[in-house]
């Protein structure tokens, strides 16, 4: 594809160096998330999907060019997959939906078993008070699509005790499972139900009547 050779040009022209700087390749990403998007498609989708939808910015970028980016951030990393643990977070409080979007490919495709990591529980910590839901389905979907293993009804739980978005979190990730054969035990719906749901919130209001709806695995 000719976006995939402009990005492959632009990002030929920096140095390896660049890949021991979590600030570089925050720029660098920045820079590179426009490129092969018509300027005029960018500007309508920042204006119709940028901070009403809870994002920083929105400019459009497939995600095919999303997951090469990605594809360069992790193999030229030599292994440091520390520093992209750092890049994530700053992608997070940055938070375009770009950044949203790379961050979800590069938490599912960390050597997690060398850091000793949790991806899922990495992702709740990225979390703000308020996320747009899509964002939220996007990583979860992300995660499980690389073949990472539903987080345990226990740590779901733990989630539920917390903040509010961390038990949208909980109705998402289970709703997600159901929907890929993973029946949550009649205990963990339970505790979904004492999950408080603003009233205006209509869409997870629709995932708690779908989880009701099905029959618990006891």
């Amino acid at each position: 594809m000719k976006e995939y050779a402009v990005l492959d040009e632009f990002l030929s022209k920096y140095q390896d160096s660049v890949h021991t700087s979590d600030k570089k390749l925050l720029k660098i990403t920045r820079e590179a998330y426009p490129i092969g998007i018509p300027a005029l498609i960018m500007k309508s989708s920042t204006d119709r999907l940028g901070s009403s939808a809870g994002y920083s910015f929105h400019l459009g970028t497939p995600d095919s060019l999303l997951r090469r980016l990605a594809s360069w951030l992790i193999t030229k990393n030599n292994g440091n997959h520390k520093l992209l643990l750092k890049l994530n977070k700053k992608l997070w409080k940055r938070h375009g939906r770009e950044d949203v979007a790379l961050s979800a490919i590069i938490i599912a495709n960390l050597d997690h078993v060398s850091m000793e990591t949790n991806p899922w529980e990495i992702f709740r910590s990225c979390l703000r008070k308020r996320e747009p839901i899509d964002g939220l389905l996007l990583t979860i979907e992300e995660l499980l699509r690389s073949g990472r293993q539903m987080p345990s009804e226990t740590l779901r739980m733990n989630w539920s005790k917390k903040r509010l978005v961390d038990g949208h979190l909980t109705i998402l990730v289970t709703y997600t499972g159901i929907i890929k054969g993973i029946i949550p035990s009649s205990e963990m719906i339970t505790c979904l139900e004492k999950i408080n749901i603003p009233p205006n919130d209509s869409v997870i209001t629709r995932i708690m009547d779908k989880i009701r709806a099905i029959e618990p695995q006891d």
